[in-house]
């Protein structure tokens, strides 16, 4: 989708005159309807991947007589058909499915043009609901600032480009919230992915976070209003025991996992790439659903190794994390292990060939590996959890700050005692990896490093108005 020019820059006395104006203030009404429609849409699009993950995998088995669950082979087909859907939007619907998960959490160019929202929706819909390794916050980015220009453009309301702009950013917020359990998470990631600073900043984030708290409004309910109902979908904080005082041994382990992370997680960005270089459109229709059988049978060999479950290596990681972390104990080293290297190869496989958001199996690989080092001496699950959470997300996003809030909000049963070491864990990764990434070409740019540019311009009469807010008073 192409890009506009990116908005010329703001003094501090601009934004603040900006914020002021009565122009600004009609805009917050603006977000805050939008923020309501928004929400609607993407609690749609959750409350279809989950309903679809529940039919092809629970209700369809039962129904052929499958009444203990459906047997290992049963993710075959349907992964198979996930992957020929996935390349029939890409191919065939407008938006090339929305961005390559491989490259990032995508938040530059602007709001993609409305007439893309069929092939990313549907490809986020293949994508998520057959159980391939990505997970929804990339689709619900999209359709977020997406709906909300379509919003504006059916409204047949003219706004100037940095109007738009910041419609769009706030209808991102306010999907992203559907996806964690607070809305400050959701603000926090998509502030620091945008890579915007300055003065500027101020004026996007003011909308951004009113966005989020309509989107979490509508969740929770007003009054009589019981709200959208989240629990299937929506992360809150794990089921963690109070965590002790750290001791020097732990901050050892510490940057000991998050070097490993760093480490592991670059060869699984370059395979994503590589995967992605290998796929070309016009194979597209027969590349994805031989790529998403790979996947099957990968979770195959994983449960015939290990005994476990073969969706434990699927899906994203969003609902298994909770019970990942609350039977630790059920998992031995080597199973542990085995997940990791399986789901790992899966979860580059699909960063180069689907559509989706690469945050959350990052999460759950990290905390995947954070139990498996809590069987170190002197390392606790607590601190092993919220380390490899923390280096998953940094390791992966390159968004440093983000992997902090979201792992301490996650980790908030286990106290502020792990906070040093998620913090320690985070700067460890993110160096780390930087310093990987310079010693090979086969690396993408880190995210966020340019500012995300505008919006389409809407029309000839908004074109001929002032590219930004008015700054009276």
């Amino acid at each position: 989708m192409a890009a506009t020019p990116t908005a010329p820059a703001l003094t501090s006395e601009q934004a603040d005159a900006t914020i002021r104006s009565k122009r600004y203030a009609a805009l917050l009404v603006v977000v805050a309807v939008i923020g309501v429609i928004v929400s609607l849409a993407a609690w749609c699009f959750l409350e279809a991947i989950y309903q679809i993950q529940q039919e092809l995998y629970v209700h369809l088995p039962h129904a052929v007589g499958y009444q203990h669950g459906p047997p290992k082979w049963w993710a075959l087909p349907v992964l198979a058909l996930g992957g020929l859907m996935v390349a029939l939007a890409i191919t065939r619907l407008p938006g090339d499915g929305g961005h390559i998960p491989a490259k990032g959490l995508a938040m530059g160019g602007g709001a993609p043009d409305p007439k893309a929202l069929s092939g990313v929706v549907l490809a986020g819909l293949a994508t998520v609901g057959s159980g391939l390794i990505l997970g929804p916050e990339a689709p619900l980015i999209a359709l977020g600032s997406g709906v909300a220009v379509l919003t504006i453009s059916l409204a047949r309301r003219n706004f100037p480009n940095e109007a738009l702009l910041i419609i769009a950013a706030a209808g991102s917020f306010s999907a992203v919230s559907f996806i964690f359990e607070s809305p400050l998470l959701a603000a926090v990631l998509l502030i620091e992915a945008t890579g915007i600073g300055g003065p500027r900043l101020r004026v996007i984030v003011v909308p951004g976070l009113l966005a989020a708290g309509i989107g979490s409004l509508v969740s929770i309910g007003l009054g009589s209003f019981t709200g959208l109902n989240t629990s299937h979908y929506a992360l809150g904080a794990l089921p963690l025991a109070a965590a002790g005082h750290p001791h020097l041994g732990e901050f050892a382990w510490t940057i000991a996992l998050a070097i490993a992370i760093a480490v592991a997680t670059s060869f699984v960005l370059r395979g994503g790439l590589r995967t992605y270089r290998l796929v070309s459109k016009s194979r597209l229709p027969r590349l994805l659903p031989v790529i998403a059988l790979i996947i099957g049978v990968l979770a195959i060999v994983f449960s015939q190794i290990t005994g476990k479950s073969f969706e434990e290596v699927l899906f994203s990681g969003q609902d298994a994390l909770p019970g990942l972390v609350s039977q630790a104990s059920t998992w031995s080293v080597g199973a542990l292990l085995w997940l990791l290297l399986i789901k790992g190869i899966g979860y580059s496989l699909s960063l180069g060939s689907f559509r989706g958001g690469p945050t959350f199996p990052a999460l759950f690989l990290g905390a995947a590996a954070g139990v498996a080092a809590s069987h170190l001496p002197g390392f606790p699950i607590q601190a092993g959890v919220a380390v490899g959470m923390a280096a998953g997300i940094v390791a992966v996003l390159r968004l440093p700050l983000s992997a902090v809030v979201i792992t301490t909000v996650l980790t908030s049963h286990a106290g502020a005692n792990v906070e040093p070491l998620i913090i320690v864990g985070v700067v460890v990764t993110y160096v780390v990896t930087l310093l990987l990434a310079s010693r090979s070409a086969d690396e993408r740019p880190a995210i966020g490093a340019s500012p995300p540019a505008p919006p389409p311009e809407a029309s000839p009469r908004s074109r001929s108005s002032r590219s930004a807010l008015p700054t009276e008073a």
